[in-house]
């Protein structure tokens, strides 16, 4: 492609190369033209199978597919931080490389582009799934119809904590690469930094439409790059890393405060404690102890600001994960979108 796409589907790639042709193929297959795609691979073991799986696209769709190798195990973050920088589109769209584009995604997010002039962020709507992606687990939608918050403090502290998952996620590319910084690195979370930063000057729109797929069950890679060893362990998510990655959140919010002098850090503080039921039910089968110090921990953050944390940690104490999961998901289906608490109960144009 000799001009600058309107998007670019960006692919941090990271073993998994099994994994990599189901996505490559989802992308592909999209009824919308004005794109390419670019993967940027960090070092891994798979590294040379993640090569050939995309050499072997390459050929099949020649000037579609950007491949990059870095010369050192960046890490998450900074493997985030090189794709933005290496982008050619006019924006951004991330999809872990374990994850699913669902059909005519791409239309959608182009349609969103060319209506919202100021659009820095869209954060979509998502889908899990275990093993076959026509099979929903649950949907993450935050609104039942097109929402739209400009730019400001309202927009950064509803688009904050939905951006933590990254399939999806749309964010424009000039406007990140203008904030390219390594402060984060290791915490997981530079892309809500991006997004923080992006939104004090442009507006963030919500999609109900089911962008993406992600897969659930597969291991956690992070740990391995000197960014992230000690803080995170590959393959596991334990209490530790689960307290540092919470901390990082918190980190970035004051940061953003700091920077744009707009006072966010309190909304965001209050939005993730009142959705704060998944930060604790990922440890909720800990032994009991070990559950009680980190919930306690979690607290000291300052989500004992929260009436929903408590509710949620003496829930998962009396009744376990399986239950309260059955019911929120029950809740969510009935009202067709996620309970809008906290900054969801924002204004939007």
């Amino acid at each position: 492609m000799n001009t600058r796409p309107l998007l670019t589907v960006c692919i941090p790639a990271y073993n998994r190369a099994q994994l990599l042709t189901p996505l490559l193929d989802s992308i592909l297959q999209q009824d919308f033209q004005d794109f390419d795609i670019l993967i940027c691979e960090d070092g891994s073991p798979e590294r040379n199978a993640i090569r050939q799986v995309a050499e072997d696209f390459s050929a099949r769709y020649p000037g579609r597919i950007r491949y990059r190798e870095n010369a050192s195990n960046l890490g998450y973050d900074g493997n985030i931080r090189e794709l933005v920088e290496h982008s050619r589109g006019q924006f951004c769209v991330f999809m872990g490389n374990d994850d699913l584009l669902c059909a005519g995604a791409l239309s959608s997010i182009a349609d969103i582009a060319h209506r919202i002039d100021d659009c820095g962020v869209i954060v979509r709507t998502y889908a899990t799934f275990d093993t076959d992606p026509s099979i929903h687990k649950q949907v993450f939608r935050y609104y039942a119809e097109e929402h739209v918050f400009p730019a400001g403090q309202s927009a950064i502290a509803a688009g904050y904590r939905r951006s933590v998952v990254i399939p999806g996620m749309v964010i424009k590319r000039d406007a990140a690469a203008g904030f390219a910084t390594d402060r984060f690195d290791g915490t997981l979370l530079y892309q809500l930094y991006l997004v923080g930063m992006i939104l004090a000057h442009h507006s963030v729109v919500f999609t109900p439409g089911i962008i993406a797929l992600r897969r659930d069950g597969t291991p956690p890679d992070f740990g391995n790059s000197a960014a992230e060893r000690g803080k995170f362990v590959p393959q596991n998510q334990t209490p530790e890393s689960s307290l540092h990655f919470m901390q990082g959140m918190l980190d970035i919010a004051r940061h953003i405060e700091t920077q744009t002098g707009m006072p966010v850090f309190n909304a965001i503080r209050s939005d993730i404690g009142a959705y704060s039921y998944p930060i604790l039910s990922i440890q909720a089968k800990q032994p009991l102890g070990v559950f009680l110090k980190y919930g306690f921990s979690l607290a000291r953050l300052g989500f004992w600001r929260s009436p929903l944390f408590h509710a949620y940690f003496i829930g998962l104490l009396l009744v376990g994960p399986e239950w309260l999961d059955r019911l929120i998901i029950w809740i969510k289906n009935k009202l067709g979108h996620t309970p809008r608490l906290g900054a969801a109960r924002g204004q939007s144009s």
